[in-house]
């Protein structure tokens, strides 16, 4: 799906060897979103979660404030929105109510539409002012797995389509648009090693009652993904919570029956991220402790033991790691799924 999302979108040039990014779905509205006081996504469930995947990015690379809502909190707030904002509603089908009214009320300020939606026609689609199409396929299934990440792959896209004529940004756009360019290579290279490593995880999880997931930065989206995705398909009572929120009370809570899965990337939160898992690991004397964290960091397989399991994943950029550090949680929430005989493809109480 993430090879289909950037088709045609990303090329890269062999004589000089530089990456060009073209969204035509957008590229008539460029001037009016770079102009933008701010910049407001609006989204549900794993929309959300990709959204703020995609936020920093998206603020660094354009100087524009982002900030991330709740649809329905949006519409509960009646946030103040002006002609100069810019909103982004993100929907995998498209068709989501409680985005649909936040849609209808930013339209009724004439702020500057932008939709990024995974069907055609959808009615998303036919009322924002311009919109970016994820091509990640039908997905059949109640839980958001391949639409997630795609969302990230096409939010980090727009973010480097609006920056594209800015020198100052040259060199980390090609950095991101080179990780890009190989990632479906390196997912396809690890998925079958990293299916091995949660199926083995599951099974000691299987009579788990509570999951505890943390990390920060870019990861943090990856916990509150990963927890929704553990919850919705092995109803397994699942928690994401930013490592540096634990010392304010969630520490409480870790004790020997509380596995606890850190994510951890190769980027400024790493040292926050080590101190918070040390804290942890003080306080656990057995249990499932759990590190995903990019191949061959020393600084993280120094954990390896009886006491932690490392789940490594391919390394790309800082901004992308979320896009695989999510994989072995879809694949976690899966086996867990599986082995206590629930649906996988259709949850109880859900409907798409």
């Amino acid at each position: 799906s993430l090879t289909s999302t950037m088709r045609g979108r990303i090329k890269k040039d062999e004589s000089t060897g530089r990456y060009e990014i073209h969204l035509g779905g957008v590229k008539n509205r460029l001037r009016d979103i770079l102009s933008s006081s701010r910049i407001i996504f609006v989204a549900c469930g794993s929309s959300y979660h990709a959204c703020l995947a995609a936020r920093q990015v998206v603020e660094e690379l354009t100087d524009v404030p982002v900030s991330v809502e709740l649809a329905s909190d949006f519409n509960d707030r009646k946030c103040p929105l002006f002609r100069s904002d810019t909103c982004v509603f993100v929907s995998q089908s498209g068709e989501t109510k409680d985005t649909l009214e936040s849609l209808s009320y930013a339209r009724g300020v004439d702020a500057v539409t932008v939709g990024v939606v995974n069907v055609v026609g959808s009615e998303i689609s036919r009322q924002t002012s311009c919109g970016i199409h994820l091509n990640a396929g039908s997905e059949i299934g109640v839980a958001s797995t391949k639409a997630y990440t795609s969302q990230i792959v096409a939010l980090v896209m727009f973010a480097l389509q609006l920056s594209h004529d800015r020198n100052s940004k040259d060199a980390r756009r090609q950095e991101i648009l080179a990780a890009l360019h190989e990632m479906p290579c390196q997912i396809e290279s690890s998925i079958k090693r990293i299916d091995e490593v949660t199926r083995r995880l599951a099974k000691s999880l299987e009579q788990s009652t509570s999951i505890l997931l943390s990390g920060r930065g870019f990861q943090f989206a990856t916990c509150l993904e990963g927890a929704l995705k553990i919850k919705e398909v092995s109803y397994t009572h699942t928690e994401g919570i930013h490592s540096g929120e634990l010392k304010h009370g969630p520490l409480a809570l870790i004790d020997d029956n509380m596995p606890v899965i850190f994510f951890a990337a190769s980027d400024n939160t790493k040292g926050h991220i080590q101190s918070a898992l040390e804290q942890v690991l003080a306080r656990q004397t057995s249990g499932t402790f759990v590190i995903v964290c990019p191949e061959d960091d020393p600084d993280m397989l120094k954990y390896r033991g009886n006491k932690c399991e490392i789940v490594e994943v391919p390394k790309t950029a800082d901004c992308l790691q979320s896009i695989i550090s999510i994989l072995p949680m879809q694949l976690l929430s899966y086996h867990l799924a599986v082995y206590r005989g629930h649906n996988v493809d259709q949850p109880r109480h859900l409907a798409k």
